[in-house]
């Protein structure tokens, strides 16, 4: 099984760029598609049996560009010598590993983890389109459903983020154009409002108390100046009462929002309360009874889902507190 590793173009190591191993034939007729946010993240089957997907081709292509590969500006930066041309290391990338046998796939899951799950959402569409009809092509997103909800101020504050990020990169283009006639193009970077206009079928892997989103969306240091949050964020154990109480009221936040856009049988979900971030590592992805719903993994939860056994949109609704699994 070829593992095919990419740094997006990014690497002075030659060992670490797209011409590392393409030469090497593809032995199945599937191919797992993984964007990279942290670059340490590996996804590693080793010994353990899934019988769907264990002998899946594999790619790694590693997050670069700032902007889950939507970026798309000609001008260059020149007093950073920085490009903003994500969206273009993506093509990039597809369009050589189709050429090399991807082409003649069968079945092909695009998967990411935070901004590399947002990527495989923004994405999805483009990916199927490199593809013939007859392929299954779907998408998995891990932690990467960062929702439009309100800050512990009761401000959107995070809306601001999104904007600079579109704008610095020209990501507009890359979006859903449905979404951007009607909208502020930072707001269709949120999947809530990019979601209805993607017709590939995604399935989203997420905490309803994502760590990251947490600290950065929900109790941020703009809307907790004294910090009074920041004990309880970065350890469960000194929560109080009252700050439990806020935790929840995200968490409901994130279930409406989620909700919204995954009304469809085509869509799936798995969405736990343990107090994390990236969950399709292989401790969680296979065998962690602690993020269990319905009594099956995510893992097995992915592949009732990708191989249209039965519908799958799970949401942990035995346990209302944040909890470490």
């Amino acid at each position: 099984m070829p593992e095919l590793n990419f740094t997006g173009l990014m690497s002075n190591q030659q060992d670490q760029n797209p011409s590392t191993d393409l030469n090497k034939p593809y032995k199945t007729k599937s191919v797992f598609f993984f964007f990279f946010f942290k670059v340490y993240y590996i996804f590693n089957v080793k010994t353990v049996i899934f019988s769907d997907l264990y002998n899946w081709n594999r790619v790694y292509m590693r997050y670069c560009d700032g902007a889950s590969f939507t970026g798309d500006v000609e001008e260059v930066d020149h007093d950073n010598n920085l490009y903003f041309r994500g969206a273009r290391v993506f093509d990039a990338i597809v369009e050589e590993l189709m050429s090399i046998g991807m082409k003649d796939a069968q079945n092909v899951l695009l998967s990411g983890c935070s901004a590399g799950g947002l990527a495989s959402i923004l994405n999805c569409d483009k990916f199927r389109g490199f593809f013939p009809q007859n392929t299954r092509v779907k998408c998995v997103s891990d932690a990467g459903y960062f929702p439009h909800v309100k800050d512990l101020s009761g401000e959107y504050r995070f809306e601001q983020y999104f904007d600079k990020i579109v704008t610095l990169h020209g990501s507009a283009k890359a979006l859903p154009s449905e979404c951007t006639s009607n909208m502020n193009p930072g707001l269709c970077f949120y999947p809530d409002f990019a979601m209805p206009y993607i017709n590939t079928p995604i399935f989203i892997v997420n905490s309803a108390y994502d760590t990251w989103q947490v600290s950065n969306m929900f109790a941020t240091n703009e809307s907790d100046p004294k910090g009074e949050f920041t004990k309880c964020k970065n350890d469960l154990n000194e929560c109080s009462t009252t700050q439990l109480k806020r935790l929840q009221d995200f968490r409901s936040d994130f279930l409406g929002s989620v909700s919204s856009v995954t009304k469809s049988s085509t869509e799936g979900m798995f969405i736990n309360t343990c107090y994390t971030h990236c969950q399709t590592d292989q401790s969680t992805w296979f065998a962690n009874a602690t993020s269990k719903l319905d009594d099956k993994t995510i893992a097995e939860g992915v592949d009732d889902w990708f191989y249209d056994k039965s519908e799958f949109q799970k949401t942990d609704t035995e346990h209302v507190d944040p909890h470490y699994c």
